[in-house]
């Protein structure tokens, strides 16, 4: 018996791009940290908070590269000065992938008292109607 795929699907032509995302988001090693939310905030918006205490704006990098937003934090601990007793903050970094649909774009970032906000719109899709000629022979 074969395995049954969305792109091997008879009704479901032109998904194997959708089935290649769902492979590569499971793949990409998202672990627990740091912690986000995902809320809707209006018809056509969204917002990721990540909890970012203790990073700054410049130890933050977000990106879409290939339909996916990434977002990588890496804390600087330039100061060879300091001499902890208990360091149970742990200065790590991290990694946060997020695959973003056809339409859906970035529209800001901010930071908020140790909360990273990523802001996203989805575009208004186009209502097309198209007439298909059939040709005789």
């Amino acid at each position: 018996m074969t395995k049954l795929t969305l792109g091997s699907h008879p009704y479901l032509l032109g998904f194997e791009q959708l089935e290649r995302l769902l492979e590569r988001n499971a793949k990409s090693g998202n672990e627990g940290y740091p912690p986000f939310n995902i809320e809707q905030t209006s018809e056509r918006g969204y917002r990721i908070t990540l909890a970012v205490a203790g990073f700054s704006e410049d130890d933050l990098a977000i990106t879409v590269e290939d339909r996916q937003l990434v977002i990588r934090g890496r804390q600087r601990d330039d100061d060879d000065t300091r001499v902890f007793l208990h360091r149970g903050i742990a200065a790590r970094q991290f990694q946060r992938s997020f695959v973003l649909a056809d339409g859906v774009d970035v529209a800001g970032a901010e930071m908020e008292n140790g909360l990273l906000h990523v802001d996203l719109e989805r575009a208004e899709p186009e209502k097309v109607v198209q007439t298909i000629a059939i040709k005789t022979q």
